[in-house]
């Protein structure tokens, strides 16, 4: 192999991995790949939060459109427990903020802590 066939066929695989590149970002502006956006970042669709309850059952909390939806998922058939939740501020959610005393948990954290309860009553 002389300098020329390989020059060729460094080249050809450049332009090669090239257009793979150009298809994967047209792609993804187009919402053609898995998990992409068409709208890019106005995403109106996400899961929130997932809680595993047991081995079977889980608790999904979904966000759309600035609500949110709380879905029993396992079993036969998923089950919306709670919809039109209003999603809190982005500037407001505060992650692992410690409980104080005379601090109110809000109404939808103290029903799922309640369904949370209900379902391992049921399956014990």
């Amino acid at each position: 192999m002389d300098f020329s066939e390989i020059f060729r066929f460094v080249a050809a695989l450049a332009f090669i991995l090239g257009l793979i590149g150009v298809c994967a970002m047209l792609a993804r502006r187009f919402g053609l790949a898995p998990g992409a956006s068409a709208m890019g970042s106005q995403r109106r669709l996400g899961i929130v939060e997932v809680k595993p309850i047991d081995a079977k059952h889980r608790l999904v909390l979904v966000r759309r459109d600035g609500k949110e939806h709380l879905v029993l998922m396992g079993g036969d058939t998923p089950l919306l427990l709670e919809s039109g939740i209003d999603a809190p501020e982005p500037a407001a959610v505060e992650p692992s903020a410690p409980q104080q005393p005379g601090f109110a948990a809000p109404a939808h954290v103290v029903q799922f802590q309640r369904i949370v309860e209900f379902i391992k009553e049921r399956r014990a």
